[in-house]
């Protein structure tokens, strides 16, 4: 298998590393807009070969994003309609239903797959499991240190409450756990979504609260930061690397 990365920063660091280290994996072509970032990665991975994303098409199986939701609108058409299969780290632009449909057409078209890790989050194997019954509710609430928000708050203060889609439209860059949440459950605008700052807090953590038929969910995490880019969470990459694994890996855990 051969393996396209789009975007160099900390999680498509990450995810290069492992998949370095994969036997499944043959060929690993980077991109991205900062050459410098590009460059510095390959010379880390001897796997690696670096070119213009719509050059490596034709030599790649699965395509990893973790760039932007604007590299998302850029690319994905283009990487689905060459029947390869794409991993979405930026998926708050799926908020947009016309776009999310229009690429789960051509996906069907083409016959490939699109991929959603469950990045910072824990519990959405649970919430995807609920969903085939009915789920009364589901909230999502994330504690971010007000720095990482780009404001100063001296005290906890609630700074956004309302459903996900008008949370990613926001807080664009910090609640893309708020997108794979409403796509494995209740959808953008039945999600519910709090967003408090905390001085005290050094941490993200992210608590998914769920109820319904099921019965009731409550699943928490408080995560490190990436240890190349403190405003990332490491449990994103983890999480990112662990799809990527399941991909290759003949045997399936999870829903």
């Amino acid at each position: 298998m051969n393996l396209g990365i789009i975007g160099c920063g900390a999680i498509g660091t990450d995810v290069a590393i492992a998949a370095n280290k994969m036997e499944e994996i043959n060929k690993i072509y980077l991109y991205d807009i900062d050459k410098k970032k590009q460059e510095d990665l390959s010379k880390i991975i001897e796997k690696s070969k670096i070119t213009n994303i719509l050059d490596f098409l034709n030599d790649i199986d699965i395509v990893f994003e973790a760039a932007s939701q604007k590299a998302v609108e850029q690319y994905s058409e283009k990487i689905l309609e060459a029947g390869k299969d794409i991993i979405i780290m930026s998926i708050g632009c799926f908020y947009n239903e016309n776009f999310k449909n229009k690429l789960e057409k051509i996906a069907k078209k083409n016959q490939c797959k699109i991929f959603i890790p469950s990045g910072a989050v824990c519990g959405i194997d649970g919430v995807l499991s609920a969903s085939i019954d009915t789920i009364d509710e589901v909230t999502l609430v994330t504690t971010k240190p007000p720095h990482s928000l780009g404001k100063k708050y001296n005290k906890r203060t609630i700074i956004f409450k309302g459903n996900a889609t008008e949370a990613i439209k926001k807080f664009p860059e910090n609640i893309n756990v708020a997108a794979s949440l409403s796509i494995a459950g209740v959808g953008f605008d039945n999600t519910k979504v709090i967003i408090v700052a905390d001085p005290v807090a050094t941490r993200n953590s992210h608590k998914i609260l769920a109820h319904g038929k099921f019965g009731r969910l409550r699943a928490e995490v408080e995560n490190m930061p990436n240890p190349n880019n403190p405003k990332s969470s490491y449990m994103a990459s983890l999480s990112a690397v662990a799809t990527l694994k399941k991909i290759v890996n003949p045997i399936q855990i999870g829903s």
